[in-house]
Parts: structure tokens; C-alpha cells; sequence
């Protein structure tokens, strides 16, 4: 099996949210879906996105592409792409113009999966295909009325972890959330608290504190203080050893190391690119450190997550793109369950690749009402009862 051709679909729509946190605000979706196409036919998928700005017309990033990734990986075998490993050092170690790298490894594990004929992970050495899922609400920018809706909704489909904003800069804000989210789910789960860097060390410490003698109990602080401050989160895991610190997600995998050896975090965050993520987990499981699996493009995380023994959770966080593959992972009970199909299991949907697709930059205001395959009731933009 040899990469013989590439297709590249994309997806640009309205949110059925906001989402963001203390930081941004992100009304927008905009998707990359890439296929790779072995000459005996076999496709593999992958996803990169842009978070703040449109991906340019479809005509820019095929030539970027061509031009940037296409020469290194054509008639490659797909085993080959997905284990390759580049020196970290040079002036050609730089990442290409649009987030391609992610993507490529995607469908190159997904191609090598399906040549196989086994699930991917089972593939990367899994057991149980079973993981333990958390609900994260990417909340910050959400009325009362719809967080409360959200929450409840979340609770309802049993889920057992539950992961809000928090940052703003009266503190009272926060803790005014944290008592909903309380009554939503009945005071009963796990509860995680994610400040997206708003905080220095020392402030993080006093709103920690501030949150425990207010009676809420914090399983983990994701991202308390910036990203490369090894010092201030190894601080607060000293100062609050009440609750994990959980960080890494904004850093490469030579941060994630300095990270690790600096003994700054409780849980290591990795998200979707596949061999990244197993060699992040490889030296978590050095370090004796746990790990949790962030947002990945349409849950492809949890197949890593389901071989990492280190992985206790996976994060979901009720994005509605659902409508861009065949048939979307599975998440019952609190669970998410890594497809039994070959590969990655994930297929770009002819439905939406036709009627879904947009080839061309369209301004927000012209983009078409957000396809509606979330369950709450704020999806339409009234306040829920």
C-alpha cells in the first residue's frame, strides 16, 4: 500500500454556541478534512482546523499543501509516514502554514490501521476500548439559563465529571457558576475548573482557596498560569495539593518533557496528534504522571486513549460537527468507545462533503444557521425555561 493521491474537503459554519473561556470567543467553526488515497484505494482521514480566522479557499490550501507536505509523503507507505521521526533542530524543523502535520499523521495511522484490518486502537496496543468520558461545557461566554441547560443535560446522559470556565476577574463570578453547576448535576461527579492561563501562581493559589472554603470540591486546575512557567505550576501544586493540576496542552512535546522533568503537573493534557500523544504518554508513565485526553477533532482521541493506561478521562464538549462522518464515536453513560472498525473508524460523510462543503471563504454573516445535532436547548439562541 503506497499514498498515491490526496483530497482535501472544506468546512466552514456557524457554531450552535459560543464557545471560549477567559481568553477568546469563537462564534465560527472552520474544518479541514484531509484524504489520504493509497493506490489500492483505501482512504485515510484527518482534520486540521483553524480556531480564530477562516481557513483561505480551497484552491490556497491545495496549493499549500502540494507545494509544503505532498513531496515528502507521495508514494510513501502509510507506515512509514506515521513512524517517521525528523530531527528537532535545523532550519527546515517548521511548521507548515496551515496545521497540516496533524492531519497527515491522523490518516496516515488511519491507512496503516486499515491495512491491518484492525481498529487503530488496538493497533497502538489497547486492551479496552473503553474510556472514561467528562463533560466540558466551553462555557465562559454562555448566559446562566443555557450553562444551567447544558449541565443538566449533561448530568441526564450520566456522565460522572463535569469541566467549566473560570478566570473572570471578579472572583464572585466564578464561584456564582460553580454553585449552578452544583445544582445542575445534584452535587454529585467529578468537577474540574479550567482558567486558560488567566491567573499568576499566587492568584491561583487564593482562588483555589477561596473555592475550598466556599465547600467546592476541585479535582483538577487545568492551565492555571501560562503555559512555560514550570516554576509557578510546580508553586501551585505545592500550595493547593488539594487539587491536581493538570497543564501540557498548549506546549509540543519537547515542552511537555520540560514540564514533566520540572515536576510541574498532576496530569499531563494531550490531544490529537497520534504519535505525539503516545510518546507524551510513554513519559508520563516515566514520571508516574497521569494523563487526560483533550479535545480532539470529532473524539479521534480516543483511541489513544483508550492504549494509554495512564489516561483516566477523556474530554467532550458537545460541538456540533457530528454531521461531517458517517457515524461519529459512541459516548453512553459516561463512557466513549473507540470504534471496532478498521482504522480510526471515522469517515467524511458524502452527505456533507456535498451539502456541507464550502470551497470558498464566506463572510459569518452569510454563513447558513448552525446545523443543529447538539441536544440542548440553546442550539437556537433563546434562553431554555
Amino acid at each position: 500500500m503506497r499514498i498515491s493521491e490526496f483530497r482535501i474537503t472544506r468546512f466552514q459554519f456557524r457554531r450552535d454556541r459560543v464557545i471560549g473561556d477567559s481568553q477568546v470567543h469563537i462564534a465560527e467553526a472552520n474544518y479541514g478534512a484531509l484524504e489520504l488515497i493509497a493506490d489500492d484505494g483505501t482512504v485515510g482521514l484527518g482534520f486540521f482546523h483553524a480556531l480564530f480566522h477562516p481557513l483561505p479557499d480551497i484552491g490556497e490550501i491545495e496549493r499549500l499543501f502540494g507545494v509544503e507536505v505532498w513531496p515528502r509523503i507521495e508514494g510513501e507507505a502509510p507506515a512509514a509516514i506515521a513512524n517517521r521521526i525528523t530531527k528537532p533542530r535545523g532550519g527546515n524543523n517548521r511548521r507548515t502554514t496551515l496545521p497540516f502535520e496533524e492531519a497527515v499523521n491522523q490518516a496516515a495511522w488511519d491507512l496503516l490501521a486499515k491495512s491491518l484490518g484492525l481498529p487503530l486502537w488496538r493497533v497502538l496496543g489497547g486492551v479496552d476500548r473503553k474510556v472514561r468520558a467528562y463533560a466540558s461545557g466551553l462555557d465562559f461566554h454562555l448566559s446562566d439559563a443555557h450553562f444551567t441547560a447544558l449541565f443538566i443535560e449533561a448530568a441526564g446522559q450520566g456522565y460522572g465529571g463535569f469541566k467549566i470556565k473560570v478566570g473572570h476577574p471578579d472572583v464572585e463570578w466564578d464561584l456564582h457558576r460553580l454553585g449552578l453547576l452544583k445544582d445542575a448535576i445534584g452535587g454529585r461527579g467529578a468537577v474540574m475548573v479550567d482558567s486558560n492561563e488567566a491567573w499568576t501562581p499566587k492568584e491561583a493559589l487564593r482562588r483555589l482557596d477561596i473555592y475550598r472554603r466556599a465547600g467546592f470540591e476541585i479535582l483538577w486546575v487545568e492551565d492555571p498560569c501560562p503555559r512555560d512557567d514550570f516554576d509557578g505550576l510546580r508553586e501551585i501544586r505545592a500550595g493547593a495539593p488539594w487539587v491536581h493540576v493538570n497543564s501540557g496542552e498548549y506546549l509540543d512535546l519537547h515542552g511537555k518533557r520540560l514540564l514533566l522533568e520540572a515536576r510541574g503537573v498532576d496530569i499531563l493534557n494531550v490531544h490529537g496528534h497520534v504519535s505525539d500523544v503516545m510518546r507524551a504518554g510513554w513519559l508520563a508513565a516515566e514520571h508516574d504522571v497521569a494523563v487526560s485526553l483533550g479535545n480532539s477533532t470529532l473524539e479521534i482521541g480516543v483511541h489513544m486513549a483508550a492504549a494509554l493506561p495512564e489516561v483516566n478521562w477523556l474530554e467532550y464538549s458537545f460541538q456540533n460537527y457530528n454531521h461531517l462522518v458517517e457515524e461519529p464515536v459512541v459516548i453512553r453513560d459516561g463512557y466513549a468507545y473507540a470504534p471496532e472498525r478498521p482504522g480510526h473508524g471515522l469517515v467524511l460523510s458524502a452527505e456533507a462533503r456535498r451539502t456541507h462543503a464550502t470551497p470558498d471563504l464566506v463572510a459569518y454573516d452569510a454563513l447558513p444557521p448552525a446545523v443543529e445535532s447538539a441536544p440542548f436547548a440553546y442550539r437556537n439562541g433563546s434562553d431554555p425555561a
